[in-house]
Order: C-alpha cells, then sequence, then structure tokens
C-alpha cells in the first residue's frame, strides 16, 4: 500500500517600480484571473471612482458564500497584483480563507492619502473625505454588490500605509486589520503618529490587528520608530500589532516580504487542519496514552473532560498524555474568531478481547483480499456481490495494479499478529466511505478530504492474533489506500511502518 505525496507550488514575484505621484487613475491589471472592473459614483468627493474586484477562484455565482474582503489602496497594477498572488500563495497554504480582492485605485495620492495641508504638496488635505468615501460608499457598494461578509483588511503602502494607521485611528469599526507597510509617518511633523497619543486608549474595546513594516536603516526617516514608542507606551490590550522590520530591502521592494507576513499576522492562528493522532480509539482505565498534535501549538488549547477549550484552557504540546476513559478536545484560537477550529477525540475502556494464541487455520504471508467494481454513488452493500478478483496482499501486492484504477472496491482481511503487548497506533488513508475493524470493531469510518487525509486509532493489544478487516471504496483519483502502524515500542520515536506481511495473515488462495 503506498503512500500518497502532496505538492506544494510556489509563486515566485516580481515587484514593479515605485511611482511616488499618480494624477490619473492607474492601469487595470489582468495577469492571471481577471477582476471585474467597476465604478461607482462618489458625492462626497464629487466624482467618479474606479475599482476592481477578484472573487475567489472557488465562489459560485447564485452561492450563498460570503467571504472577507482585502481592500488594497494605492490600487491597479503596481501593488494590487502582488497583493493578489500573495493572497493566493497564503491562501494555498491555508494560513488565510478565500477572499475578495478590492483594488481601490486612485486619481491624486497627494490630495487623498494625507490628512493635512502642506504648502509643498499641491492638493495636499483631503484625507478626511477619502476616509468618508470609503465609509459611507465604497464600503456599503461592496458589501450590497459582492459577497462580502463584513470583514474587512486594509492594505496600504508608503502615504497609503500612513493612511492606513490614519484609518485605524478614526475609523476603527470599518475594518478588523490594517497592514501599514513602509507608512509615511513623518508627514506633517508625524502628525498621525501624534494623534495616536490620544486615539489609542479609545480603542480598547476594539479587537483589531495592526501590522506594520518598516525598514532598518529608514525607520528613524519614516519615523516609523515614533509610532512604535507610542503604540508601546498607549495601545490597549486589545489591539494586537506587530512592527516587522526588513533589512537590505528598499521602500517598494519590501513590500512583497511585508504583505506576506501582514496577511500572515492578520490570520495568525488560522488552520486548514487541526490534526491529532490518535483521533480516538480504546485506551486501558489506569495505562496513560499519548496524544500528539501536528502543527503550530502557539494559540491552541485544549481539554480532556469533554468540554469546548477556550484561553484559559491549557495550551497545547507536541504530546500530552492522558488517562482514559477522555473526551479530548482541541481548539485554535485566531486573530478572526470565525475561523477558531474545534476537533476533538473520544477515546472509551471498552473491553478488547484477549489476543488468540494461534491464527487457526489462516497463514503467515498477506490478508486476503476481494476486488469488486462498480459505480457507486454511495457506499455499497458488498455481501451480495461477486468479487471480480481475489488473493493475498503479499509482497507483490499493490492497489495501483488491479484492473480499475476508480470505481472499485476492496476488502481486505486477516488476522493481524501483535509481536508486543501495549498500545498501537493505527493511520488509515482511504477514500470517503472507507472502514477499518479491529478486533471486528469499527474503529475508523474515513470522511476526510484534502486537508484532512490521515485518520488514526488506537487500541490496547496483547501478543498475539487479532482479527483485521478494511473495506475501501475508491471514487477519488487523488485519495488512495494506505494503512500504517506505530508499535508500542516505537512511541518514543514516533516510527510508524507499514504492516509486514509476517504480521498477516489470510486463507490458503
Amino acid at each position: 500500500m503506498k503512500k500518497g505525496f502532496r505538492f506544494l507550488i510556489a509563486f515566485c514575484l516580481i515587484a514593479l517600480c515605485f511611482v511616488s505621484v499618480a494624477h490619473a487613475q492607474d492601469t487595470v491589471l489582468n495577469v492571471g484571473s481577471k477582476g471585474k472592473l467597476d465604478s461607482l459614483h462618489s458625492t462626497i468627493l464629487s466624482q467618479e471612482r474606479m475599482i476592481q474586484v477578484f472573487l475567489p477562484a472557488d465562489y459560485k455565482p447564485g452561492s450563498a458564500d460570503k467571504y472577507d474582503v482585502l481592500y488594497v489602496l494605492d490600487g491597479g497594477n503596481w501593488n494590487t497584483g502582488l497583493i493578489k498572488n500573495v493572497q493566493k500563495f497564503v491562501e494555498g497554504e491555508g494560513f488565510m480563507p478565500s477572499t475578495i480582492i478590492v483594488s481601490v485605485m486612485g486619481i491624486d495620492r497627494n490630495k487623498e492619502l494625507t490628512p493635512t495641508h502642506i504648502d509643498s504638496w499641491k492638493g495636499s488635505g483631503d484625507g478626511i473625505k477619502f476616509l468618508g468615501f470609503i465609509k459611507n460608499e465604497l464600503i456599503p457598494y461592496v458589501n450590497k454588490n459582492y459577497p462580502s461578509n463584513g470583514d474587512n483588511t486594509l492594505w496600504g503602502h508608503s502615504l497609503s500605509a500612513m493612511f492606513v494607521v490614519y484609518t485605524l485611528l478614526n475609523e476603527p469599526d470599518l475594518f478588523k486589520s490594517y497592514i501599514a507597510v513602509d507608512p509615511s509617518m513623518w508627514w506633517d511633523n508625524s502628525y498621525v503618529a501624534k494623534m495616536a497619543v490620544n486615539k489609542l486608549p479609545a480603542l480598547s474595546d476594539q479587537n483589531r490587528t495592526l501590522f506594520i513594516a518598516g525598514r532598518q536603516d529608514a525607520l528613524r526617516d519614516m519615523r516609523i520608530d515614533t509610532l512604535e514608542t507610542i503604540l508601546k507606551k498607549a495601545a490597549p490590550a486589545s489591539l494586537k500589532w506587530k512592527l516587522n522590520v526588513y533589512t537590505g530591502e528598499t521602500h517598494s521592494s519590501v513590500r512583497m516580504k511585508s504583505s506576506y507576513d501582514g496577511l500572515r499576522f492578520t490570520y495568525e492562528g488560522l488552520t486548514s487542519n487541526l490534526q491529532i493522532h490518535p483521533m480516538s480509539g480504546i485506551v486501558l482505565k489506569n495505562k496513560p496514552f499519548p496524544i500528539i498534535f501536528l502543527g503550530d501549538t502557539n494559540q491552541v488549547h485544549y481539554t480532556i473532560d469533554g468540554t469546548v477549550p477556550t484561553l484559559s484552557s491549557p495550551k497545547s504540546h507536541f504530546e500530552i498524555k492522558v488517562t482514559g476513559p477522555a473526551a479530548v478536545s482541541y481548539k485554535s484560537f485566531g486573530n478572526r474568531s470565525r475561523y477558531d477550529q474545534l476537533t476533538k477525540g473520544i477515546f472509551t475502556t471498552e473491553k478488547m478481547r484477549a489476543a488468540s494464541s494461534n491464527p487457526g487455520n489462516l497463514q503467515q504471508g498477506g490478508f486476503n483480499y476481494a476486488y469488486y467494481e462498480g459505480n457507486w454513488e454511495k457506499t455499497p452493500d458488498l455481501k451480495n456481490l461477486k468479487p471480480v478478483k481475489t488473493g493475498i496482499t503479499d509482497k507483490n501486492f499493490d492497489p495501483d495494479k488491479l484492473p480499475r484504477q476508480n470505481n472499485y472496491a476492496l476488502v481486505i482481511d486477516g488476522m493481524f499478529e501483535s509481536k508486543e503487548e501495549g498500545y498501537y497506533l493505527f493511520f488509515f488513508t482511504a477514500d470517503t466511505g472507507s472502514k477499518l475493524y479491529i478486533d471486528n470493531k469499527l474503529m475508523i469510518t474515513w470522511d476526510g478530504g484534502y486537508t484532512k487525509k490521515d485518520y488514526s486509532c488506537i487500541v490496547p493489544m496483547s501478543k498475539g492474533f487479532y482479527p483485521f478487516r478494511i473495506e475501501y471504496f475508491h471514487k477519488n483519483p487523488d485519495f488512495k489506500l494506505n494503512c500504517t502502524y506505530m508499535a508500542p515500542s516505537a512511541m518514543t520515536t514516533k516510527n510508524t511502518v507499514q504492516i509486514p506481511v509476517e504480521q498477516q495473515y489470510g486463507k490458503k488462495p
């Protein structure tokens, strides 16, 4: 039974040149998936405003699905092309959900992104009006015309990053998360940073995140160090903020690394799958057993009494010891509570029968298998079906060499020889509806997916022989049969192996 492998694809990104002033609306990005070019009339700004909206790849018109929205200031090719590819990569790694991206294209960034007027910057100081446009016109328009769930992130760079901080201080309810890349906090003698001294304490009842990116050799010039000092003194505990400092980057190139880090921080705690092993099983009343957590434990808490974990529950570790019976729960807590995840494992003290001292009339060298063909929409009852082929799962057996690659069933049964006394962990990868029986007890029903392929169970065994059975129904070509185990002596090394044919017993062919 061969193991499946998961391949990850990384995206190579090329940053375009930085342009400090734009007096006309930026060009439209049409690389990869095309976004919808849209516009709305702004009464506040007395002009038509263009946006480009990129819907998630998994969005289906007419569905009830709703998505977070990422608003990109200074939109168009220069920023949105980069953000769209970074977001796609972060989502593909399971670190953030499918997301709508709104490219907010500018007309005069010097005017609309600055909160005060400076004589040397012609037209500057209309930031308050631009913020009014975002609050009262743009966000309501997006919420009305696109499948938004109301959880918004605002991204900006340079002047627009300073505007991101300005927005947080003045309209904190508009966005759940704020990403400010190399913000121009020097503007008007650090006007926005100084504003933060009085504004930050008012955010005490807000649960928001702020990610700031700066360059090591420019923190002082950009006055990001001033903002950091104020945040350390005045930021309330409810504002989760972080400053990442990058070396060897330019004002433009810093966007790529920091956008990845900013999105990771925004959705910190989100995971594509909470994975514990064993997931369930039978245990002995007075003998502790291990539970292994796979993944980052930083924001994961657990309980063993069936209650839902809270932030005050014990923090997860790679491995904990539990004495059964137990109802174990693990919960991940992230910056977006809607994506918190919970997984449970039930461990009973159901009695296992004593192992048989011999395999009866079965012989060593492989389990028996029966192969069936059929285009089933649901799990079939195989009792009344005649197998197309039968045989032994010996060293030459390979499911990939069966007559069909899809739409077949495989029943494997026989006796498993336990060489040691103690806890055994069995790992089972299969397709929907497949089942694993040990000692004639149903231990695993596989109903996983691409992020949850490996199922597991724990059973106590004495030395001897136990009935073993697999019912495998294969339809999805991506999900293939694999069954491994961890013997009691391997609990320390966590070494899993295929079941040796020497420990498989079946009827003579």
